[in-house]
């Protein structure tokens, strides 16, 4: 399946649909802003935030939530770091005014706009604000009246499944279709912060292709972009990356997240995988049809031969080029008679050999 999200459609035979994610990584409104900007100057397509009130999403303020922040760039050294939730998704917090202005701006940088939400009024919002698409947490798989009042009232929508299993994502989807949306998007999305290499399963996204008829994402947590160029290669028809200011930022998914100088080249690594991917048919460019004449063989006198002499394999060695008659068709002119006197060394072609006696 394939459908339009703002400008770009996703999904099989469209270009890979690149989103930075800037929801963790941001810390307000500016902030914000300038993700967005580089997102746009880097090519990005989409621009992803998550609007989370964390007073009402989190329970118990005291709740641990453990990731990895790099200590030093040259070592690669890190530390696990321990935090509330609360305290995390606090920082990310925007009144709605604040984020109808990046919205806004957004929309005059021709950033498609996504979000993830948790509750049903803030789906109202993401409508209000003309949201392009919403984002159901891996956290929320199993949350089926927040996925239907979203499939019913936002134009496309997305699924985390991290520590989903494949049964879940079939209830999941079974329910975002009941409520009359097809516009889904599947993410498969590796659990941890960063995750672990043993726990990515990229080839995962061929199972899912293969179930679903939908357009499948790859949501990276991992430093630098293999995961995600071996991802694209495996079918991924969305990639959604994290973009920060400083990696060294002590926070969650800074560590892992690309800064300025390399979102461009990210997105350009991208492009330029799809070019060498090509299509599933076989085909010659020009230059390949012209070149290969050059390498290839073709009959070649081996010694002089005269007029009306019979054309043996013996008479000839195959050498490149290949403007003469190919290995692959000289049987059909074996016995033949030379129509001219041949010199050692010459390509033997069609028009030098006849028939007649």
């Amino acid at each position: 399946m394939r459908f339009a999200i703002g400008r770009r459609e996703v999904g099989d035979g469209a270009p890979c649909f690149i989103v930075y994610e800037a929801g963790p990584t941001h810390d307000g409104l500016d902030r914000a802003i300038d993700l967005s900007r580089l997102a746009m100057e880097a090519g990005a397509d989409a621009v992803k935030f998550q609007i989370l009130d964390p007073d009402r999403l989190v329970a118990d303020r005291k709740q641990l939530f453990s990731y990895d922040v790099l200590i030093d760039r040259a070592s690669g050294r890190t530390e696990t770091v321990y935090e509330p939730l609360y305290d995390i998704l606090a920082r990310r917090s925007m009144p709605h005014a604040d984020w109808r202005k990046l919205k806004q701006h957004c929309d005059g940088l021709g950033l498609a706009f996504f979000a993830t939400v948790g509750f049903p009024d803030e789906v109202d919002f993401l409508r209000e604000i003309g949201c392009h698409s919403v984002k159901i947490a891996s956290a929320d798989i199993n949350h089926y009246p927040l996925m239907t009042y979203a499939a019913q009232r936002l134009p496309s929508i997305q699924i985390d499944t991290g520590n989903a299993t494949i049964g879940e994502v079939e209830a999941a989807v079974d329910v975002i279709r009941r409520a009359g949306r097809e516009e889904i998007v599947i993410h498969h999305c590796p659990s941890g912060y960063p995750a672990r290499l043993e726990s990515i399963n990229l080839r995962i996204i061929s199972t899912l292709k293969t179930m679903f008829d939908l357009p499948i994402a790859y949501s990276d947590h991992t430093p630098g972009w293999d995961m995600d160029i071996a991802a694209i290669a495996l079918g991924a028809n969305m990639v959604e990356k994290t973009i920060t200011h400083d990696r060294t930022t002590s926070g969650v998914e800074h560590m892992f997240s690309l800064e300025p100088a390399d979102m461009a080249a990210f997105v350009r690594a991208v492009r330029e995988l799809e070019i060498a991917l090509g299509d599933t048919r076989k085909r010659l460019t020009e230059t390949e049809l012209a070149n290969r004449v050059a390498i290839r063989r073709s009959a070649h006198v081996r010694r002089a031969a005269r007029k009306g002499e019979t054309l043996d394999m013996d008479g000839i060695e195959f050498r490149r080029p290949g403007h003469g008659i190919g290995p692959d068709r000289i049987e059909q002119y074996i016995g033949m008679r030379y129509a001219r006197d041949m010199q050692p060394g010459e390509i033997v072609h069609a028009a030098d050999l006849t028939a007649q006696a």
